[in-house]
């Protein structure tokens, strides 16, 4: 039974897979490197056969699924690698049927919200700067050649945002998931932004933003605040969020661009960034929001342009960064890897291998699945950008200028 519901999904590849009896069931075409996982008792076989999303990642974690030779990457590689037939009408309905059923596990108001950003955000600066750029960028980088570091990638990607946004001198500028403050800072210490708004629901994070805004002599255009985006009262000539909107939730993603188009002048623009699916709806891994992202949902882009149209915005651009996260979550793992014991101290060993798991995963699924970045810019009216994509090329020159005259890192 093992072999036979595993051999067909692993055809190419050399897998093998030891079961609590000591036997060994070998799968794949013997193409690439080995690969050696051992199952440690009986009812970790039966979980993983009747739920493999969920289960592979709980195994792993609980140190029931041995990668004995090869990393848990290498093997989640293998198995997401493989090349399915397009689901059948049956499983498409199966599909759909589960995604209204996830629904209830996102529902997002604001003191759900909150929690399910403390749950992720909230573990200690401590522990993120064990891994993230000296900018505590913690979304995906923008890689404009290869071989280019971590921390250069991540600040063009802050400049091909700035550049998309289309920003005046003195433009009032709201910030919808302010992170650790990386972008706010930029955009007004590069950009020239006016007032710039930064909103976040975690406590870690606003802490250190703001401590970060008074020791660049910034925190006169920066107002950061612990607050639900739905809260914000005021209106902006241009809004971002970066990282953001995959916690939003499916039922929530009207009220969100209807708060965006309210919040925007006549003349505004919108720059969104965000992970999505560029195959048609589905679910989240549920090991993913479960013990990583509660309440997260990663959107197709049709799952968001109902949503847009219906808010009455429109858009202006889209941009689809492929493999751009790929190689961002690569730089994460291995510097989390590299320092892991520090992480074990923190908390624990179980826990490391859960995050470990988490960034394999991830990376895994944006090198060989549908999983990609989505930038769209939106505007109220057709008059508010530029009519040619000539002006981001010139913006992003000008920002690299500001950047040396204003000694930025």
């Amino acid at each position: 039974m093992v072999e036979a519901t595993l051999g067909k999904h692993v055809r190419t590849g050399d897998l093998t897979v030891i079961l609590p009896n000591g036997s060994k069931l070998s799968m794949g075409d013997g193409t690439g490197d080995p690969i050696v996982v051992r199952l440690t008792d009986n009812a970790a076989v039966l979980s993983l056969l009747l739920q493999p999303e969920l289960r592979t990642g709980e195994l792993f974690t609980d140190s029931r699924l041995l990668v004995e030779k090869g990393t848990v990457f290498d093997f989640l590689c293998l198995v997401l690698g493989q090349t399915y037939p397009r689901p059948s009408a049956l499983s498409r309905w199966v599909e759909r049927t589960r995604q209204k059923l996830s629904l209830w596990g996102q529902r997002n108001n604001p003191g759900r919200s909150r929690r399910n950003v403390a749950h992720h955000y909230d573990l200690g600066d401590a522990f993120y700067a064990l891994f993230l750029d000296p900018d505590w960028q913690y979304s995906c980088a923008y890689f404009e050649h290869p071989g280019q570091s971590l921390a250069e990638a991540q600040l063009a990607k802050k400049r091909h945002i700035a550049a998309k946004m289309a920003l005046r001198p003195g433009d009032r500028v709201l910030e919808i998931g302010c992170g650790w403050g990386g972008m706010a800072l930029y955009l007004a210490g590069v950009a020239q932004a006016g007032q710039v708004v930064g909103v976040t629901l975690s406590d870690e994070q606003l802490a250190r933003a703001r401590s970060r805004a008074a020791a660049l002599g910034l925190d006169g255009k920066i107002d950061f605040r612990l607050q639900d985006y739905r809260a914000t009262p005021e209106t902006f000539d241009r809004i971002v969020s970066v990282g953001m909107f995959e916690h939003v939730g499916l039922n929530f993603y009207e009220a969100f661009f209807d708060t965006c188009r309210e919040r925007l002048t006549d003349d505004g623009v919108m720059l969104l960034h965000t992970i999505g699916s560029s195959d048609e709806p589905s679910t989240t891994n549920p090991w993913l929001t479960r013990y990583i992202f509660p309440g997260g949902h990663l959107p197709s882009l049709s799952d968001m342009t109902t949503a847009i149209e219906r808010a009455g915005l429109i858009i202006t651009d889209v941009e689809v960064l492929r493999l751009h996260y790929a190689f961002t979550l690569k730089a994460w793992r291995d510097a989390f890897m590299a320092r892991r014991d520090e992480a074990v101290a923190m908390f624990d060993d179980r826990f490391c291998r859960m995050w470990e798991f988490y960034l394999s995963m991830a990376e895994a699924a944006f090198r060989h699945e549908d999983i990609v970045i989505f930038q769209l810019q939106l505007a109220k009216n057709q008059h508010a950008v530029p009519l040619t994509r000539n002006y981001i090329g010139q913006a992003e020159d000008a920002l690299r200028a500001r950047e040396i005259e204003t000694g930025w890192q």
